[in-house]
């Protein structure tokens, strides 16, 4: 029998004037419903200990985080072995409620960029304006040819998550827009 691999591209990591590595895995529980309901609100807050973010943003604290996603969607990110004990749980919580919560931590593949310059990079392929964009901010978009989400995870740092299947697309597009020598003058 063969060992299960969760991490998209285990180990990948580029270092150009942005650095681009592969997350390893991630829990990620989605959870559609009326983002408005006060049984989702104290649901999320008990099982994870964090508030509903506001729109276009995340709550987090430590490696615990609620990212809203649209109007009636968030995606709680947590260890990988966490993931699902907490479905279950907000699950259990919403039981008879108008929402849906699912496990999709092996659906999608994690990607931090760090570094001075990862604005830079991202605008090169993300129709997204970065001017303004500060911790806690978060953009659903399209990173060339494929859908992602964008969040300013930490200072100098983004984690960008995408489908699983475009892992070694979305590494090679982000290596390429981090290589040393295509940051703008400002940084050279």
């Amino acid at each position: 029998m063969s060992d299960r691999i969760t991490s998209a591209l285990p180990g990948a990591h580029f270092a150009g004037f942005v650095t681009v590595a592969e997350a390893g895995p991630r829990g990620m529980i989605t959870l559609r419903g009326d983002l408005s309901s006060a049984a989702i609100s104290r649901a999320v807050k008990d099982a994870t200990g964090l508030d509903l973010p506001a729109q276009r943003r995340a709550t987090q604290a430590g490696d615990m985080a609620v990212l809203w996603m649209s109007p009636d969607e968030l995606l709680v990110t947590l260890p990988y072995a966490q993931a699902g004990a907490m479905a279950q749980k907000l699950a259990q919580a919403l039981a008879g409620e108008f929402a849906t919560v699912v496990n999709m931590s092996d659906a999608r593949a994690v990607f931090t960029l760090q570094g001075a310059g990862v604005f830079d990079a991202l605008a090169k392929i993300c129709p997204v304006d970065f001017s303004d964009f500060a911790q806690g901010d978060i953009r659903r978009t399209r990173a060339a040819q494929v859908a992602a989400a964008v969040w300013m995870s930490g200072a100098d740092q983004v984690t960008l998550l995408c489908f699983r299947s475009v892992a070694q697309y979305m590494f090679d597009l982000l290596s390429a827009v981090a290589m040393p020598g295509s940051e703008p003058s400002l940084y050279a």
